[in-house]
Parts: structure tokens; sequence; C-alpha cells
């Protein structure tokens, strides 16, 4: 109801004077029903391309998203074998090779949150600062774009561990392909976030979806005249208004797919599933709670 309330309430206006007016004896204007249905043809017409865009847009977002995770199972996978395969070589230290597996992990879990906070337009960049050290979290607060800072952390560390004996060979390309895996995604919901639907769809189901609800009652009237039924005008008008009113909203809202509401892509919960994967990989055992549905809904 909250999300058509605008909606409703001119429905409600329209059907209850119209009533009013005519239970009252004033000269109603009567349209005919097929007026009404020609319009919400034309309306359903727009809506059903707005929804099925909208959609797409949501569901490439989750896509996005899905191979977010795998790249990041992948990278936290190569880094923690790549590393180990160099327990032979004569420069080896294992505690250098602890801290730079763990590092490197938390970065990228730092990265994801980021990635999510950025997305949704939020400013708790204190939830990232469990992941980094006091240095590289200052680093990030102190960039115009976060992510990509984090990211050039990632960077960073691979070569360094490639100069130090870390990493060796050609560690690094696959590393950097997984990196460059992740800014991909990265830009594809960037792209989803900062290019809305043309406009034009939104004006015109607007206006569209108004003109209905105001001609439906004056089309119903005549009908529910010659049942001596009019008393259903209002109510009929008012369902009929909400079934558009709502089939036009969830494209509206599903056009957005990060801005943090029960119908958006769970991003909150994806970021702890990474989490829990990722930790697992380290062999760590206090791992967050695996994330479960609230009122039904994961966020």
């Amino acid at each position: 109801m909250g999300y058509v309330k605008y909606e409703l309430a001119f429905a409600c206006f329209v059907s209850l004077a119209v009533y009013l007016l005519h239970g009252n004896g004033a000269s109603v204007p009567s349209i005919p029903f097929s007026v009404a249905a020609i319009l919400g043809s034309a309306l359903a017409i727009f809506i059903a391309f707005r929804n099925n865009s909208a959609y797409s847009r949501w569901w490439e977002a989750r896509t996005q998203w899905g191979g977010i995770v795998n790249s990041s199972r992948v990278l936290a996978r190569l880094i923690i074998t790549f590393t180990d395969s160099h327990a032979h070589q004569a420069n080896f230290s294992q505690e250098r090779s602890e801290k730079f597996k763990r590092e490197m992990i938390y970065l990228q879990l730092a990265w994801v949150n980021a990635l999510r906070i950025q997305l949704r337009g939020q400013q708790s960049w204190e939830e990232i600062k469990a992941f980094l050290s006091d240095e590289a979290y200052q680093c990030v607060l102190n960039s115009p774009h976060k992510v990509n800072q984090i990211q050039l952390l990632q960077g960073r560390m691979i070569y360094e561990a490639m100069a130090n004996g870390t990493l060796a060979g050609f560690d690094s390309f696959q590393l950097e392909g997984q990196l460059l895996s992740l800014a991909n995604s990265q830009g594809a919901c960037e792209r989803i976030k900062n290019t809305p639907l043309l406009r034009q769809y939104d004006y015109f189901t607007r206006l569209f979806l108004y003109s209905f609800l105001l001609l439906l009652p004056f089309s119903l009237l005549p009908d529910f005249v010659r049942l001596e039924q009019v008393h259903l005008v209002a109510p009929v008008s008012i369902l009929i208004s909400f079934v558009f009113s709502i089939i036009a909203k969830v494209g509206e809202v599903n056009e957005d797919p990060f801005e943090n509401r029960i119908t958006d892509v769970p991003l909150t919960a994806i970021c702890i599933g990474i989490e829990r994967d990722l930790r697992a990989l380290l062999d760590e055992a206090s791992l967050p709670t695996k994330p479960e549905p609230k009122q039904g809904y994961l966020y």
C-alpha cells in the first residue's frame, strides 16, 4: 500500500466524488467504457515494456553479483594455492606468506562491501574497517573512489609479493585476470546504477495511469446505473486502479536494484556469503552467521 499511496488516494478521491455527485442528483458526464478500455490497453503496453526492461536490469544486476561471488572465490583460491606452492624456495617465509594471504583476502572482503556501500549511496564506510589495517583504512577513506582504491592496494600487494618471493613466475597474470573480472562487474553495476531507464517511459506511464484513474469511474458509472448497483462504482474503480497502479509500480521499483529496498538485489546477504566462503578458505573458525530471511526477505 505504501508504494501506491498517491495513486490510490487519487483514485479514491475521483471515485468517491463521482459516486457522491451522482447520489446528490448532480449531472455526471458518462463516458463509454470503450474509452477507458482503449486507454487501459495503451497503458498496459507501456507498463509491459517498462516491467520487462526493469526486470532485465534487475536480473543483470543479480548476474553481475553472481560473477563477483565466483571471481572472489577464485581469487582467494589462487592467492592461497600460489603462495603455498612456493614453500620450497630458499627465500620463502611462512610468516610473510600467511600475512600476504590474509591481507589480500581481507582486501577482497573490503572491496565487495565497499562496492555494496557505494551502490546503495550510503556513507557507512566504518563497515570495512574490520578488513583493513589502520593505514589502509585511512588511505581508502581519503580516496574519492574508495572501491578503486582498494583494488589499487591489491595490485600493489601482488607486485610486492612478486618482488619478495611470496609469488613467482606467472602468478600475477592469473591474479590480475580475476581483478579484471571483478572490475568489469563493478563497471556493469555502476552502469545500471547511473543510467536510468528512458524518462519518456516513466513520464508517459504516469500520464496514462493518472488519465486512466481519472476516466475509469466515469466509464463504469453508466453500467452500474443500469444494474442499479451504483454503490459499487467506488470500490470497483479503486480495485481496478489498485491493480494497474501495483503493476506499474513493480517496474518502477525494479528499475533501480541497488536502493536497499526489500525488492532489490540482496547485497548484504551476498557480501556475508562471500565473507563466509573466503574466511573459511583461510581456515578461520569464527565465521559470520549465515544470513536468514527477515519477514521473508534477504537484505
